[in-house]
């Protein structure tokens, strides 16, 4: 017996502009929640202020604690003062990163790129199989500290306006620096939903999983299991291993927040290894190890996102949710509304 190959435009869905939303809501937790039943599919609107009424006491919510560093670096070429922009994707030692570059066709290998007046500089070492480029950066000062000053926090491509307080792009809880992009699905988190989680006796605990700009492209290849995703570093301490393990082994709940919390969880699962770099592609078919339930923002079309979903909720479910939410006009992506499956 067979069975169909999965096309990525399976996942395809239609979604007015005006809905991708430019601007996070205040206060954080004034967000809409879509409530979707896994087992039946049935769905229920409310605001994300409610979660805490859907999670029971002994369940284990699960956190990516990574922060937004500033990785988009602005500057020029030396010497013909040509601008360039750099993403920075990851850091390969203390002074070398892997990192994006636009435009492309300008900066080849051996080129001096120059940012903050001079406060920065890179050289290009080489190209990557993907069209990035390795680089090599000098300082004036501590090389964190010229980064910090040169760079800005690096907002989604379909994001038009500027972010008048660079810490909504941060969660609330963000500890570990190293990301090119938020986990979005925290940014609902107020402290006082955190504390009545906690009232309430669910337990929370930390991951660390880095986002890289890889994770929100959208899948080009015909069929989705041709797709390659970009690897990304995770961390899982202790403290959170063991209370997902217990939680496992009394028949708790274990609910990530995000998309990234749940590929570190599952990727810990898969391999053992409760630290290291992965590209695991969830999408439908996928047994799920660890995650019981997923709390997660509405996603691109034809995104390895969306397929995560999928692969949770169903895919017919999931496009019959992001139907409804488009219906009921909730905001879409980074700084949208939010999606509890359980």
């Amino acid at each position: 017996m067979t069975t169909e190959r999965l096309r990525t435009e399976d996942f395809d869905y239609e979604l007015p502009e005006e809905l991708i939303a430019q601007r996070p809501v205040t206060p954080r937790d004034a967000s809409r929640l879509l409530v979707a039943d896994k087992r039946t599919g049935r769905l229920q609107h409310k605001t994300f202020r409610d979660l805490p009424e859907f999670l029971a006491p002994g369940d284990v919510l699960v956190r990516n604690d990574t922060r937004v560093i500033p990785a988009r670096l602005l500057g020029v070429k030396a010497p013909t003062g040509g601008r360039v922009e750099l993403l920075l994707v990851r850091r390969l030692s203390r002074d070398t990163w892997e990192a994006l570059v636009r435009p492309g066709r300008r900066v080849a290998p051996g080129a001096v790129l120059s940012f903050g007046d001079g406060l920065l500089t890179a050289q290009v070492l080489e190209r990557t199989e993907g069209g990035g480029r390795i680089v090599r950066f000098r300082s004036v000062g501590p090389l964190d500290e010229a980064l910090q000053q040169a760079g800005q926090v690096p907002l989604p491509p379909y994001i038009h306006e500027d972010l008048e307080d660079p810490e909504r792009y941060q969660t609330v809880y963000a500890r570990e620096a190293g990301s090119s992009a938020a986990p979005t699905a925290g940014l609902h988190f107020t402290q006082r939903v955190l504390d009545e989680l906690k009232r309430r006796g669910v337990h929370i605990a930390d991951v660390t999983l880095h986002v890289g700009p890889g994770t929100f492209r959208p899948v080009k290849a015909e069929y989705v299991d041709e797709h390659d995703m970009h690897a990304e570093y995770y961390h899982i301490p202790e403290a959170a291993a063991v209370a997902v393990q217990e939680a496992k082994r009394e028949g708790r709940r274990v609910i990530a927040v995000g998309t990234t919390t749940a590929r570190a969880l599952e990727s810990w699962a898969a391999t053992g290894e409760t630290a290291g770099w992965t590209d695991l592609f969830i999408y439908p078919g996928y047994r799920w190890r660890v995650v019981d339930g997923l709390l997660t923002n509405f996603h691109l079309p034809r995104s390895s996102l969306l397929m995560l979903v999928s692969a949770l909720l169903g895919r017919e479910r999931t496009l019959a949710a992001y139907r409804e939410a488009v219906k009921e006009r909730y905001r879409f992506f980074s700084f949208g509304d939010a999606m509890l499956i359980l």
